[in-house]
């Protein structure tokens, strides 16, 4: 039976250049639309033109010959056998390939509404929860559309239907023991969908985990991608941020406090170190203007803690700031008031004497 097939299918012969110059006529209709696109995408404005292109060319240069192809079999002569062979290959790449088109027209309207929130600016706290709900949003959209196609590439089989059936009829014994196998993967994916909604984080967000200070890089259904200030990536299952306690910087705002802890002896002049701190920060731009103080927060045996507290647009200019003024300040102690150094003073008595020798 198969050796009739194959017979039959050679037989087919004359109709194969006529199938093949339509699938070469939709490369051909395709090479032409995408380049005259692209001209015209460089002198227009705006954005989605070019997202477009660039996410969609693929997914077309499959579709446009298959739908030629499709267009051809009518004006073919084929036998019933091989044209309801062929019409199915068809039918199943079509479906793939508009799902994988459909997958990518998501991704255009991703950069298409980025494209109207800027994520590298100072104050960017709307575009990076726009950013991650598009993140989340796109990937489950993707699943969805998958799943599907593949559904829909299944049920056109007769006993994969029949089966679909069979199922159905049992679907709350199984989806019981569905439930309880893929308990903890129906979770992971609940507090993705929980993640995007309630956004603890948000995509750019300066975060201390584990110990460990960084940057979200990637949030996934399932993970999340934290690179951190040494350009390693922590990996940290997305369940992770609803469980545990942690630290978002950037929760509300970029804009932080920065503080430099100093310990000094008692004879440090207090008002004169505050006024240089007040200088450090008037010299450089790391400052952002809004506030400032320095102040003796604690007293010990042998020292005085002096707290410089400044403020600074974004967490990695704060970082710089307090590094600057910590230096700027011991360089300023060291060199205008030595005695004003961290000193131990102690006393010693020394033989055949009655009053003790102060030593410092």
């Amino acid at each position: 039976m198969q050796y009739t097939f194959v017979t039959d299918f050679l037989k087919q012969w004359p109709a194969i250049p006529w199938l093949v110059g339509a699938m070469i006529l939709g490369l051909l209709i395709h090479f032409l639309l995408f380049k005259i696109g692209r001209i015209l995408a460089r002198r227009t404005e705006s954005g989605v033109d070019d997202a477009f292109i660039t996410h969609c060319r693929a997914p077309m240069r499959v579709l446009l010959p298959l739908l030629f192809l499709n267009f051809a079999f009518p004006l073919t002569i084929l036998s019933p056998g091989v044209l309801l062979f062929l019409k199915q290959i068809v039918s199943f790449m079509l479906t793939g390939t508009l799902s994988w088109l459909i997958i990518k027209l998501i991704y255009v309207f991703e950069d298409f509404i980025l494209s109207r929130h800027n994520i590298d600016a100072a104050d960017n706290l709307k575009a990076r929860q726009i950013k991650t709900q598009l993140q989340i949003l796109k990937k489950m959209a993707a699943i969805v559309v998958g799943i599907l196609a593949l559904g829909i590439i299944l049920m056109s089989f007769d006993k994969v239907r029949q089966l679909g059936t069979s199922i159905l009829a049992s679907a709350g014994i199984a989806s019981i023991i569905v439930g309880l196998a893929a308990r903890q993967s129906i979770a992971t994916l609940l507090a993705g969908v929980q993640i995007a909604i309630t956004q603890p984080i948000r995509y750019d967000d300066v975060v201390i985990v584990e110990g460990e200070w960084g940057r979200i890089e990637e949030i996934t259904l399932t993970y999340v991608v934290i690179r951190i200030w040494d350009l390693r990536r922590l990996i940290i299952p997305i369940t992770y941020f609803l469980e545990k306690p942690f630290e978002n910087w950037t929760r509300t705002s970029a804009d932080l406090l920065g503080t430099v802890f100093l310990y000094v002896d008692y004879t440090v002049p207090v008002q004169t170190v505050r006024e240089e701190l007040q200088r450090i920060l008037n010299s450089t731009e790391k400052w952002d203007g809004r506030t400032w103080g320095l102040q003796v927060t604690n007293t010990t045996q042998n020292t005085v803690e002096l707290r410089a507290l400044m403020s600074a647009a974004d967490s990695s200019r704060a970082w710089e700031l307090r590094c600057m003024v910590r230096e700027k300040l011991i360089e300023f102690i060291q060199k205008n008031y030595p005695n004003a150094l961290p000193r131990v003073r102690a006393e010693m008595d020394t033989p055949g004497s009655q009053k003790g020798i102060k030593a410092e």
